[in-house]
């Protein structure tokens, strides 16, 4: 995934005069290039602004000065550049190229919807664009692979949820459980109570009743008479 960081040089269509020691819009797109070219990126955007202060409306000061916000890593200032390029050019080249550097800071960005729009509006202005075919076929496939993606963890997102509300139901229950085993406890106490104490009872009446009959039989002796005949 490259830019396309071919530096646009101007073509006086005119001849203007210039004071003398006071540089002119092309002589800061030379300068700015020649700085590009040997990697003194912050320097060339000094002199690509420069041209546009001359020159607001020169796209080719733009699209270079995008390219040298590029290589400083400043994404969206060059963005803005490419952009204000589409908006004003003609020339379908040129429109072609700013496109190109559209979809790659897109892409960059995994903003890959924009990617490919930037890339299919760049081979409408130059379908013979190898390179920007690559990048847009190479940018479709990683959307795709984006989205498979989303879909697993939207996927594993909802069984964690789902865990969750079991785990949650689970406690609950046991919760439950742990405040009816109290009273569960409580009931078979008095179960267990009143089955002692149906015990005690019966054995207190059984007591009673064998002292009756030992009183009883007590009293038959002592005030009884013999039934039996004597010989």
């Amino acid at each position: 995934m490259k830019i396309q960081n071919i530096l646009l040089t101007m073509v006086l269509l005119c001849c203007t005069t210039v004071v003398f020691g006071q540089k002119s819009e092309r002589d800061y797109m030379r300068s700015g290039n020649k700085l590009y070219n040997d990697s003194l990126f912050v320097k060339a955007e000094v002199d690509y602004r420069k041209a546009l202060e001359l020159n607001p409306k020169s796209t080719d000061a733009m699209y270079n000065l995008g390219n040298a916000l590029l290589m400083q890593n400043k994404a969206k200032e060059a963005m803005e550049q490419f952009d204000a390029v589409t908006r004003i050019e003609k020339d379908k080249g040129k429109l072609a190229r700013a496109y190109h550097n559209m979809g790659v800071i897109l892409q960059s960005s995994k903003q890959y919807p924009q990617c490919i729009e930037a890339y299919k509006q760049s081979l409408r202005n130059n379908p013979h664009d190898d390179e920007t075919r690559y990048n847009l076929a190479l940018a479709q496939k990683m959307l795709k692979d984006q989205q498979q993606q989303q879909n697993q963890d939207k996927q594993q997102e909802q069984k964690q949820d789902q865990k969750q509300d079991d785990q949650k139901d689970q406690n609950k229950d046991q919760n439950e459980d742990q405040k009816k085993q109290p009273q569960q406890n409580q009931q078979q106490n008095k179960n267990e109570m009143s089955k002692e104490n149906a015990e005690q009872l019966l054995n207190a009446v059984m007591q009673d009743e064998k002292n009756v009959q030992d009183k009883v039989k007590k009293q038959i002796q002592v005030s009884g008479k013999k039934l039996e005949k004597d010989w």
